[in-house]
């Protein structure tokens, strides 16, 4: 089987291509060699590839930028997942997008369910929100969170960085969520590609935690490890006392039971991954 993979160099496009099962073909498109916005470039593509799967990995992610960058943020995470939807109809392939817990409004006390009232509350939110819409009915369309990984730029490494530089770090205690471990969400996307699932589905890693708990929890890891040679406070602060021009959720855990039933079992404890990420540093840097 082929699948053509969107966004190949970004940390989830990277993890597509290293956990893709025995028996597929990935066929890899960085944002340089296929701009999802034109629709011509698209059909052509696939055109060519001829695929059975096209797996979206490409997205508008500056969460704050979008604010006012909206119209591209449309452009790429919605026109760029329509035109792929119409060139993998004519191909007969089907399409597996990735969305976001973006799309709620952070006001729920309980995890959100799949089929929960959305209700994103700043642009990037929006625009993925429509990229759903534009994957349409026939697609498997997978929300995610806190997604990190071993490449590319994100929470983990940056409070890695950051505990190596300075004598404190204040993180934000009252957005509540799931880290999620980019291998383990890519592998989680070929498995549900097997099962021929359509619709909206929810995957992160099992269990709950702020943005203060993932940070304490990578210091401590880190320190075990022998990746960082110190520790420092870590502060828990209010997201009033950290001000963002795009509005976070402030609980944006999602109900993943359905798919974890689907799958045959729940995703690892994001410590435990955590612990994964840990290790994948320190061996390979």
């Amino acid at each position: 089987m082929k699948a053509l993979v969107t966004g190949a160099n970004g940390q989830l496009g990277r993890c597509l291509q290293q956990t893709a099962p025995a028996g597929v073909e990935v066929i890899p498109f960085g944002s340089a060699e296929l701009d999802i916005r034109d629709s011509a470039a698209v059909e052509r593509a696939l055109a060519r590839v001829g695929p059975q799967l096209v797996l979206n990995a490409a997205a508008y992610t500056a969460v704050d930028r979008a604010e006012s960058e909206e119209a591209l943020a449309l452009a790429i995470n919605a026109q760029g997942v329509a035109n792929l939807r119409a060139a993998a109809a004519v191909q007969g392939a089907r399409l597996i997008h990735v969305s976001t817990d973006f799309v709620f409004d952070g006001r729920s006390g309980v995890p959100y369910a799949s089929n929960a009232p959305t209700g994103p509350t700043g642009a990037y939110g929006r625009t993925k929100l429509a990229g759903e819409q534009a994957a349409g009915a026939d697609a498997l369309v997978v929300r995610t969170a806190w997604v990190y990984g071993p490449a590319g730029n994100n929470f983990v490494r940056t409070m890695l960085r950051l505990m190596a530089e300075r004598d404190e770090v204040r993180v934000v205690a009252d957005q509540i969520g799931t880290p999620t471990y980019a291998p383990s969400l890519a592998d989680a996307l070929w498995r549900l590609a097997a099962t021929n699932a359509l619709g909206i589905h929810h995957y992160t890693d099992s269990g709950v935690a702020s943005w203060y708990d993932f940070a304490v929890a990578i210091q401590e890891e880190a320190l075990s490890a022998g990746l960082l040679n110190r520790a420092v406070p870590v502060i828990p602060i209010a997201t009033s006392e950290f001000p963002t021009p795009a509005i976070r959720p402030h609980y944006s855990v999602l109900d993943k039971s359905a798919t974890f039933a689907l799958l045959g079992g729940s995703a690892p404890h994001w410590r435990v991954n955590l612990r994964r990420m840990i290790k994948e540093v320190k061996l390979h840097g």
